[in-house]
C-alpha cells in the first residue's frame, strides 16, 4: 500500500515577496474537497502565502477556471483540487484524462499549477489521500503549486506574450504615413 512508503519531500520555497495562489476546487465529493482544501491552505500559509478560492462543478472544469485566471488576473500559481472515483462507466477515464492534459498543457504555457485532483477507485482511498493527517494531497499540490511559483520566479517571472507580436511603433507610422509628433 503506498501509505506505507516513505517520500522524501522537498521543503517549501521561501520568498521575498509573498506569491497570491488561487485555490480551484471542485467539491463534487465535499468531504474529500474540504480536506484537500485544509492541506493546500496549510501549506500555502505556511510559506507566507496568499490565497483565494473558487468552487467549480466539476473536474473538467477545474482547468478552464485556471486557464481564464492564468490570463485575467494576477496570480502567482494555482492549485488544482477535486476527486474523481470510478463509477461503472468509461466517463472516470475522460474525465481524470482530460482534466490532468488539460492542466499540464497550461503548465506548459507558463502557468505554475499543482495538481491535486484525486483519481482513485474508492471513496476509502479518496479520505485517506485527501486528509491532512494522511496523505495530504491537498498539501502536497499547494506545495509543488509553491516550488513553480520558486522556479519562475528564479527565471524572470514575466510573462512572456505567446504567438503574434504587435509591429514596432516606428514600422507602424512610416506605413501609415503619419508623424505622432506632428
Amino acid at each position: 500500500m503506498a501509505g506505507s512508503v516513505s517520500h522524501y519531500i522537498l521543503p517549501l520555497p521561501q520568498f521575498e515577496t509573498s506569491p497570491k495562489l488561487l485555490i480551484v476546487v471542485a467539491p463534487y465529493y465535499k468531504d474529500i474537497a474540504d480536506q484537500l482544501v485544509d492541506g493546500a491552505r496549510a501549506q500555502i500559509e505556511a510559506a507566507g502565502g496568499d490565497h483565494d478560492l473558487i468552487e467549480v462543478p466539476g473536474a473538467l472544469e477545474v482547468p478552464t477556471a485556471i486557464g481564464q485566471a492564468f490570463r485575467l488576473s494576477n496570480f502567482d500559481g494555482f492549485v488544482a483540487l477535486g476527486c474523481v472515483i470510478r463509477g461503472e462507466t468509461t466517463h472516470y477515464d475522460t474525465v481524470c484524462n482530460d482534466s490532468s492534459r488539460a492542466l499540464t498543457l497550461l503548465g506548459l504555457q507558463g502557468a505554475c499549477i499543482g495538481n491535486g485532483i484525486l483519481t482513485v477507485e474508492t471513496h476509502a482511498q479518496a479520505r485517506v489521500r485527501a486528509k491532512v493527517s494522511g496523505q495530504d494531497k491537498g498539501g502536497g499540490a499547494a506545495a509543488a503549486a509553491l516550488h513553480l511559483i520558486a522556479l519562475s520566479r528564479r527565471w524572470g517571472g514575466a510573462r512572456r506574450p505567446v504567438g503574434f507580436k504587435p509591429e514596432a511603433e516606428e514600422f507602424q507610422i512610416a506605413r501609415s504615413g503619419k508623424d505622432k509628433s506632428a
